[in-house]
């Protein structure tokens, strides 16, 4: 007699979504009741997720509430009998709510239509002049956090619940406020007051730490041009390959900056020239992509240096510690203002804080006549007192790289 093996029943089909009728559906794990596990769903089309169960209709919850009242051992004595009832009554609430909400016109934006219309943003800052915009980038961000930009109260509710400071937040809501003007949607702009704080400047074998700690030649190089140039994260994001020349780079102002021509080290061009030149710009990526990056750096090295200083060292902190060390080895604010590509001189002001430098920081030369204190000053030194008919001069280290 021989034996076979029967044929294993077909697996029944996915659920359709409740949402968009589509069954490319995902499993997305077990969600445990009292009942039992019942599966979780996640559609691949809309995002909605859901869980198939028995209790979807009144009659099944009906009949399974009915088998829990007939079961003796499975009524809990420390709960009331009808509280199963209540919170199933509640989830049909919830259901009934959506529903009525869609049926009233709420939509939920999916993939297809958040993209285009991220690019229909983009073009209509284009055709209005502002060509080199962050807002499409922060509009995205409000999307992952969530925010359903058909609806100004769940941008509201986004911006409002980030853990991001409240200038950061201004300039989400300037972002939303430009895009609420593209598709005529009336919204009552709230008011984020930007907080008053100066800059944390770290010390420059701290910044050359992380930067030596890097294990991605990209974002060495990344660094290390933030570190000599001292610009904003955004113009370095932009820099093209047709922006290097010599011993200098090009720098693409973001707003409120002017473009400005930095001289860079033969270190730093060398770096650059390393990188792949698979497309116009330097850096193929985005804020967003390195800064993830950049934090799990930070933190492995302040972890290994012992030195929780690092963990305060973010992309900016690189600007403000070369426009604070720029002004006091050469207290010019003008030259940091040009340096930095500062539009207003009240935003180059915050880099004249106070820092402590030490002794051997300085050459210092002294002076007896007038021919002497002229040739002093012209070189860059800076008159500091006099003794016993001796005029004492002294002058940054690094000030002569700075003039070259």
């Amino acid at each position: 007699m021989e034996v076979g093996f029967k044929d294993e029943p077909p697996s029944p089909p996915p659920p359709s979504c409740p949402e968009c009728t589509s069954q490319e559906v995902w499993k997305d794990g077990l969600r445990r009741t009292r009942l039992g596990a019942i599966q979780r769903w996640l559609c691949r089309k809309c995002g909605f997720r859901f869980s198939k169960s028995s209790l979807s209709s009144s009659e099944g919850v009906q009949k399974v509430h009915m088998q829990i009242l007939n079961w003796q051992a499975s009524t809990p004595y420390t709960r009331q009998v009808c509280e199963l009832l209540a919170e199933e009554s509640k989830n049909l609430a919830t259901v009934e709510t959506r529903n009525q909400e869609k049926a009233a016109g709420a939509t939920q934006t999916d993939q297809a239509t958040i993209k285009g219309l991220v690019v229909q943003f983009a073009f209509w800052l284009q055709k209005n002049g502002d060509t080199n915009s962050p807002y499409p980038e922060i509009i995205k961000r409000l999307i992952r956090r969530g925010a359903n930009l058909l609806d100004p109260e769940s941008v509201k509710e986004a911006i409002a619940k980030a853990k991001i400071k409240n200038g950061t937040k201004s300039l989400e809501v300037y972002a939303y406020d430009a895009l609420a003007k593209m598709l005529n949607i009336p919204w009552e702009r709230p008011h984020y007051v930007q907080e008053e704080h100066l800059p944390f400047i770290p010390e420059e074998k701290e910044l050359d730490q992380v930067i030596a700690a890097c294990r991605s030649k990209r974002m060495a190089t990344f660094l290390q041009t933030l570190k000599e140039t001292f610009a904003d994260p955004g113009e370095i994001l932009k820099l093209q390959w047709t922006d290097m020349s010599e011993n200098a780079l090009n720098i693409r102002p973001v707003k409120g900056h002017r473009p400005r021509q930095l001289n860079i080290s033969s270190k730093l061009i060398a770096m650059l020239n390393s990188l792949p030149r698979t497309s116009e710009r330097i850096f193929t990526t985005t804020y967003d992509s390195m800064y993830p990056m950049f934090s799990r750096l930070r933190k492995r090295v302040a972890n290994t240096l012992q030195n929780p200083r690092i963990k305060a060292i973010s992309f900016n902190t690189f600007r403000h510690w070369g426009g604070t060390t720029t002004y006091h080895q050469t207290r010019d604010i003008l030259l940091v203002q040009k340096i930095l590509g500062h539009k207003r001189i009240e935003n180059t002001m915050k880099y004249t804080q106070l820092v402590s430098f030490k002794d051997n920081d300085y050459d210092v030369a002294t002076a007896t006549t007038l021919e002497e204190d002229q040739q002093l000053l012209k070189v860059g030194f800076e008159y500091v007192t006099e003794r016993n008919g001796i005029k004492l001069y002294r002058k940054p280290k690094t000030f002569a790289k700075l003039q070259g």
